[in-house]
């Protein structure tokens, strides 16, 4: 497919740019080799994981570094004590309590042991979810196509403060603090300046609001009831995807990766298959949630199976089969980007790999996705 092409080898070698490592020093480096990739052969980072009740392909994906419970436990503790202060209350609460966003964190952050900064990402993976549900997806809590953009509208606000506007300010400010999700990602974004840069919060922000213009589409695909071919979901797809989430992957950890190497168009394609196949183990995983809403959510595995008017069964194959593609193609592009020496950047492209394990075993082991 277009847009899933395997990195060149001939484009390794850095640019002036990449000149060298950039300030995390010789031990960060130490860091970096311990968690790269092997030069050749089968990679030992890598594995094929049965998955649902096992009838199906195995995925390939990378393995699980850390499980620590009691550090998930106390992330979970601190989210749901943050989420009540933001307005979180009854069904709501519960469902944050019991979402596991707290070991969502722990998996997919292995670099980290600080609950503070892993709350950063409980929170804002909360939140996401919260405004999925809420706002896009579940017709059964309230879930819109046609309140769906101007709820997102406000949320943009509550993320990156706008400019004072004399007294139009005052209503805008009752209604961020009307919403327990407009207050939770305000209150979420704040967390995460305290612990990384302006650079680092409007990365979050504006790969967030990129996401919402594909929310959007998928809000009026469903109310028009005209629903796209798989080929265009995927690519509304590959921007609202757990690259989203990825982008909190140095903040958590505790450092920076430069933006020259952060958005140089190797990393970010690298970055898009991680989100991409991770996005692509949660379809696979909600396949019998999405069909039974009575509004539909679009699903890559119900699009090839619509379009190809084949069984269910069989668009599974098929979607497993472009999640171990587009995996096999990131592993390849991460060997390639070895030649980079900036430590940053190897540790965080072994961030983005233990992103995909940890985020494979989270779908694996959380209840909501038990059908």
């Amino acid at each position: 497919m277009s847009g899933i092409a395997a990195v060149r080898p001939d484009l390794a070698c850095p640019s002036s740019l990449w000149a060298g490592p950039v300030g995390l020093g010789t031990s960060a480096a130490r860091i970096a080799a311990q968690f790269a990739p092997s030069a050749s052969g089968q990679d030992p980072a890598y594995a094929e994981r049965e998955w649902g009740d096992g009838s199906a392909s195995p995925l390939y994906c990378p393995v699980v570094r850390r499980v620590d419970e009691p550090l998930a436990e106390e992330v979970d503790r601190r989210l749901v004590a943050w989420a009540a202060d933001c307005g979180f209350e009854g069904e709501g609460l519960d469902q944050i309590a019991h979402a596991g966003f707290g070991k969502l964190a722990m998996l997919a952050h292995p670099d980290s042991s600080d609950p503070d900064r892993l709350l950063i990402a409980a929170q804002l993976n909360a939140v996401w979810w919260a405004a999925d549900d809420y706002y896009a997806d579940d017709s059964s809590l309230g879930a819109s196509p046609t309140e769906l953009p101007p709820r997102l509208a406000l949320v943009m606000p509550a993320m990156d403060p706008v400019a004072p506007a004399g007294e139009f300010s005052a209503p805008l400010e009752e209604a961020l603090r009307a919403d327990p999700i407009r207050v939770g990602f305000r209150s979420a974004v704040d967390h995460l300046g305290r612990h990384g840069s302006p650079v680092l919060v409007q990365r979050v922000c504006y790969s967030t609001f990129a996401m919402f213009v594909s929310w959007d589409a998928y809000a009026a695909w469903r109310h028009t009831g005209r629903y796209p071919p798989a080929w265009e979901y995927l690519a509304a797809r590959q921007h609202d995807s757990f690259y989203t989430s990825m982008t909190l992957i140095d903040a958590v950890g505790g450092y920076e990766l430069p933006a020259p190497l952060y958005y140089d168009p190797r990393v970010r394609e690298a970055m898009m298959r991680a989100g991409t196949a991770t996005v692509l183990v949660n379809d696979l995983h909600s396949v019998a949630k999405d069909a039974a809403d009575e509004n539909p959510v679009c699903n890559m595995v119900l699009q090839i199976a619509a379009d190809r008017n084949c069984p269910v069964s069989e668009a599974v194959e098929t979607t497993v089969a472009l999640h171990n593609r587009i995996v096999r193609e990131f592993e390849e592009g991460h060997r390639a980007l070895l030649a980079v020496p900036s430590p940053e950047l190897q540790r965080f492209l072994a961030g983005v790999r233990d992103w995909m394990g940890g985020g494979f075993e989270w779908h694996a082991t959380n209840p909501r996705y038990r059908s």
